[in-house]
């Protein structure tokens, strides 16, 4: 998978869109595929979750279906991670420089570090 310059990959209204640390790798096609499935699943649990509270139902029905939410959040999570790792970070580590692999180990642990919390 190569790393294709964010000035090449999008523009947005007539000047390039540089995302977050700079460069844009595509995500493998079929997980793209899943993880959008599973994104739109989990929006319409979220309105559910959202009419039960309007219809005030049982406040342990709505926390049931909440972490349901947070389990499927999670695993788009996790499937992302692992898809960043086998792809980007690879990339980084077989074709970047020393510096592109600092960056990339640096973000990983960012994320890490935020799941604790």
């Amino acid at each position: 998978m190569v790393g294709v310059s964010a000035a090449a990959a999008i523009v947005f209204h007539g000047l390039p869109f540089i995302p977050y640390r700079g460069t844009v790798q595509a995500m493998d096609a079929k997980l793209k595929k899943s993880q959008l499935a599973r994104l739109s699943r989990i929006e319409g649990q979220v309105r559910g979750i959202a009419r039960m509270i309007e219809e005030e139902r049982y406040c342990i029905d709505v926390l049931t279906q909440v972490r349901a939410v947070r389990a499927a959040l999670n695993k788009v999570e996790q499937e992302t991670l692992a898809d960043h790792l086998q792809h980007c970070v690879a990339h980084a580590f077989h074709a970047g420089s020393e510096k592109d692999r600092m960056n990339k180990i640096e973000e990983i642990l960012e994320v890490l570090d935020s799941r604790r919390r």
